[in-house]
């Protein structure tokens, strides 16, 4: 919500962000969350000129440990986004650059605005992609993907994205808001916790081997067999009707 800077992220927004996501995890009460830029941008990335420091990035920091420090606080805000367990919907409009690109595609369903402009922008400014970018495209995008969007860094739009299978939607603009939310309805309805569960077998088998990924399966199943949701599914089953899930 700067839309005065194009929704650049800088250091206070970063650690709101993180507060939000984790607040978010710990609050039953959210069921779906959506994300969305204020203004004309979705996001463009981290804010290269903060206020009270606008010439930040044009120096080198004073030590490498400085700039190692700022970089992992950024990729704490993109693990706690992955790592949500609520499902979280984008709606991408406009310009998407930089660590934009993990705010929009980490997201567990993207609809994005016909003609919105999406520029992965590291190298194209003479940096090593960061925030967490090599990790987590590389598990969300294919390969030759990835590798266009880092190294040329042409601007795309999102019929691009949705030719490579990036994105869930592409709609009109302005029917954007409308299909994230009609999405994050369906979502929010759902059986939250089962939902959240899902999401976390999908994302820990990336990064997990076979026997691993089979026993968290296994775990799953038994602490989601607990919940009153699972029930109420198997019970509107045989009763013939549609389920009525709380998200407990």
């Amino acid at each position: 919500n700067r839309p005065e800077a194009r929704n650049a992220i800088d250091p206070v927004m970063r650690d709101e962000l993180i507060e939000l996501f984790e607040d978010t995890s710990t609050d039953r009460s959210v069921r779906c969350l959506v994300v969305t830029g204020e203004g004309r941008d979705f996001c463009t990335g981290a804010d290269l000129r903060p206020p009270g420091n606008p010439d930040v990035a044009m120096t080198r920091a004073s030590s490498p440990l400085d700039a190692r420090r700022g970089v992992r606080r950024y990729q704490q805000l993109f693990a706690t986004l992955w790592n949500l367990e609520v499902p979280v919907v984008s709606a991408v409009n406009g310009t998407t650059a930089g660590a934009g690109w993990l705010m929009a595609l980490l997201a567990d369903l993207v609809v994005a605005a016909r003609g919105a402009r999406w520029t992965h922008a590291f190298t194209r400014r003479g940096m090593v992609p960061h925030c967490g970018d090599p990790y987590f495209l590389a598990r969300v995008l294919p390969f030759r993907f990835v590798h266009e969007a880092a190294l040329l860094s042409d601007t795309m739009v999102s019929e691009d994205l949705d030719r490579w299978g990036a994105v869930n939607r592409v709609v009109a603009p302005e029917e954007l808001l409308e299909v994230a939310a009609e999405l994050a309805g369906r979502l929010a309805a759902g059986p939250t916790r089962t939902l959240g569960m899902t999401k976390r077998l999908y994302r820990r088998a990336l990064a997990s081997d076979m026997e691993t990924a089979f026993s968290e399966e296994a775990d799953a199943v038994a602490l989601i067999g607990q919940t009153d949701d699972r029930l109420e599914g198997v019970r509107s089953m045989v009763e013939g009707r549609p389920p009525r899930f709380t998200g407990t």
